[in-house]
C-alpha cells in the first residue's frame, strides 16, 4: 500500500503539467474552509445550480478542472468569485478520468481542510443537511476524530421517458429526476482497499441486467480531511491510505454516512451519451455509454412499479441508504 500510495503521488505530480491555471483566488481560502473539487466537460447549463447548491451548504471555495469545454463552462466558471479554474485538453482516460488532476490539486491546495469530492450532477445529501450546514457535520466529524465519511450514490430519475422533461439552466434537478430504487443493490467488500463494493440500482436493472458485474459502482467516499499523503485510488471509490475507506461499522454498529443524489438522467442525457462515445475517454473503452446508448434505443424510461419518489434524507435513512449514526 505505501507503493501504491508513492506510485499516485507520482502520477499525480507529472500530470500537474497538463493543467494551465485560468484563474486562481485559492489565497482567499481561510482555515476551516471546507473545500469542493470537480472536474467537468461542457455542464454550463447544469453549473449554477450547482453551484448554488453547494454554496447554501456551506462550501467556501470551489477548486476545478475544466476538460477542453466548448459550451461556455470555462467562462462561466471563470466568472465565479469563489471558484479557481484549471483547463486542460489532455486525455481524461490517461490522468484516469481526472483523479490524477485533481490529487495533485488537492495536495496542493486542500492539506489540511475537509475537501468534498463531487461531479457536477451529484448532490451531497448528510443526516440533517436540512438544519444544519456541512461545517456542522465536519465539527462533528472532527471531534469524534473521523477523517473520512461515505455516500452512496443514488441514481436519481423521472416518470417516464427521459428526454420528455427539458431542464432549464438554473432549475433543481431534483424537480425531474425525483424517483430513485429502493432497493435491488448488491454488496461485497474489497479486501484490498478494505472498501465496500456496492452495485445496483436503475443502470443495473435497465442497462445491466444482463452483465450485472458490470454495473457501476455506488460507493463513494467524497468528504476527506485532506492530508498531503492522501490519494484516491479510483475516483471517489476508495483512497489511500486504505484506513480512510473504513466508512462502514463491521461491529453491529452504523457509522454516520450520507448519499449522493445522482442526477445523470435529465434530457440532455442521450446526447451526452453519444458525446462521450465519440470522445471513447472514459472508462473500460466507454463500455457503459454503449449500454446507456443501447439501452436508450429500446427504452428511454427508467422508473418502473418499485420506484419511490424522493422526500428528503430522513426517508434514505429509513429505507437504510444513510445513517446518522450516533450524531444526534
Amino acid at each position: 500500500m505505501r507503493l501504491e500510495r508513492k506510485r499516485l503521488q507520482i502520477r499525480a505530480a507529472r500530470k500537474r503539467f497538463e493543467l494551465t491555471e485560468v484563474v486562481n483566488r485559492t489565497k482567499a481560502i481561510k482555515k476551516g474552509d471546507v473545500l469542493a473539487f470537480t472536474t467537468l466537460r461542457n455542464e454550463v447549463v447544469r453549473l449554477p445550480y450547482f453551484l448554488q447548491y453547494y454554496r447554501q451548504m456551506g462550501v467556501v471555495h470551489f477548486i476545478m478542472v475544466d476538460n477542453g469545454s466548448d459550451d461556455g463552462s470555462r467562462e462561466y466558471l471563470a466568472d465565479q468569485p469563489d471558484v479557481s479554474l484549471w483547463t486542460t485538453t489532455h486525455s481524461y482516460k490517461k490522468s484516469r478520468f481526472g483523479v490524477d488532476w485533481l490529487n495533485g490539486l488537492q495536495r496542493r491546495y486542500g492539506h489540511e481542510h475537509w475537501c468534498l469530492v463531487v461531479d457536477v450532477d451529484e448532490l451531497f445529501i448528510y443526516p440533517f443537511c436540512d438544519t444544519r450546514p456541512i461545517g456542522a457535520l465536519t465539527d462533528w466529524l472532527d471531534s469524534s476524530d473521523v477523517r473520512s465519511f461515505g455516500a452512496m450514490l443514488i441514481d436519481m430519475y423521472p416518470r417516464g421517458p427521459i428526454e420528455e422533461q427539458l431542464y432549464r439552466s438554473g432549475q433543481d434537478p431534483l424537480e425531474i429526476t425525483s424517483w430513485f430504487d429502493s432497493g435491488n443493490y448488491t454488496i461485497r467488500k474489497n479486501h484490498k482497499f478494505l472498501n465496500l463494493w456496492i452495485q445496483g440500482g436503475p443502470r443495473a436493472r435497465a442497462y445491466f441486467y444482463d452483465e450485472p458485474d458490470k454495473a457501476p459502482a455506488l460507493n463513494k467516499v467524497p468528504l476527506v480531511k485532506w492530508q498531503r499523503g492522501y490519494a484516491y485510488a479510483s475516483s471517489t471509490h476508495m483512497l489511500v491510505p486504505r484506513g480512510l475507506n473504513l466508512v462502514y461499522d463491521e461491529w453491529g454498529g452504523e457509522k454516520a454516512s450520507g448519499c449522493l443524489l445522482h442526477t445523470k438522467f435529465l434530457n440532455t442525457f442521450a446526447d451526452k451519451s453519444e458525446e462521450e462515445m465519440d470522445r471513447g475517454q472514459h472508462y473500460a473503452d466507454s463500455f457503459e455509454y454503449k449500454a446507456y446508448r443501447d439501452g436508450l434505443q429500446a427504452d428511454t424510461s427508467l422508473w418502473c412499479k418499485w420506484s419511490e419518489k424522493y422526500i428528503n434524507w430522513r426517508q434514505m435513512e429509513i429505507l437504510g441508504l444513510m445513517s446518522k449514526g450516533n450524531w444526534a
